[in-house]
């Protein structure tokens, strides 16, 4: 396989994630209905392990010590970027913690200068630009009133972005399934330890948990599919990119979010939210196909 092909094969896998994660907001409000969300975390994440111990248990053995510091990192950042969203979420608006959330594709691009001190590309830095100002159109956030709720939302989202580029720095010379799945396996065990904290100190005094169809559902989708089957596809297919290309595919998931609340919730996009769903999509082509088209128009002017 050409590495063109395994560039646009990666961003297409990376986008099918986001679309998928558009769908996990669903979901995860069905499930803390039954469920307080550090509890919710810790059976998502529990799961998720247990399904790669249990289909991948063979490449478990002889895992060297960078693979454990890698996934330690990773896994840290993982939970602790998802717990503090999570919390952030039950004290703010949903439409401020998208907004905040989707800023990962503005801070990316300076964690990856600050981590690998490789020079961004032109046309990426302009679809970030674009697709801030798209994102910021589409969630028109009321910023005024800052409140814990999106401060605690705004430190996931820099967790998020040395997520993302610490994901590409250690499995960018990664050649084989096994040191995929044993790096799979680490973040999860290590993304567990902050959410079992929180649910000790906060939730334990005051436990209501009932195990409805509900709960079950949202857990078999954000567990199975959108946690052991998207994190394998995350860690496998983002090496094959840049990471600010992955957080612009990435920003895409309060549109999603937003299509799957329109068509279960009935909750119908309005003009603005279509004219930012639009600016934000030109800005993720802009960094696609901008080079292309540029030089496209240029050859066709000699």
């Amino acid at each position: 396989m050409s590495q063109k092909v395994t560039h646009w094969k990666a961003e297409f896998m990376l986008f099918l994630m986001t679309l998928i994660w558009g769908a996990t907001f669903l979901f995860t409000k069905l499930g803390l209905e039954s469920c307080p969300p550090f509890l919710y975390v810790i059976f998502r994440f529990s799961i998720a392990l247990a399904l790669v111990l249990i289909f991948f248990h063979r490449f478990m053995k002889n895992i060297d010590k960078v693979t454990w510091k890698s996934g330690a990192i990773l896994g840290m950042l993982f939970g602790g970027g998802f717990v503090l969203q999570t919390v952030g979420l039950g004290m703010t608006g949903v439409t401020n913690s998208a907004f905040i959330t989707g800023l990962t594709v503005v801070l990316t691009p300076f964690a990856f200068k600050l981590i690998s001190k490789d020079k961004l590309m032109f046309w990426p830095k302009i679809g970030v630009i674009i697709a801030f100002i798209g994102l910021y159109v589409f969630t028109n956030p009321d910023l005024n009133n800052l409140n814990t709720g999106d401060i605690l939302t705004l430190i996931s989202t820099g967790f998020w972005a040395v997520y993302i580029t610490l994901m590409d720095s250690f499995t960018k010379n990664y050649d084989s399934q096994k040191q995929t799945m044993q790096l799979v396996a680490i973040q999860f065990l290590f993304a567990l330890p902050i959410p079992v904290v929180g649910f000790l100190f906060l939730e334990v005094p005051n436990l209501e948990l009932k195990f409805t169809d509900d709960l079950l559902m949202s857990l078999a989708f954000n567990a199975i599919l959108a946690s052991f089957v998207l994190t394998i596809i995350h860690t496998t297919y983002q090496r094959y990119t840049s990471p600010v290309k992955a957080a612009l595919i990435f920003s895409l998931e309060p549109i999603f979010a937003s299509i799957f609340a329109a068509i279960f919730l009935s909750e119908i996009l309005s003009t603005l939210e279509l004219i930012g769903a639009t600016i934000l999509m030109f800005g993720v082509l802009t960094s696609e196909l901008g080079k292309f088209v540029f030089n496209k128009l240029k050859k066709n002017d000699k």
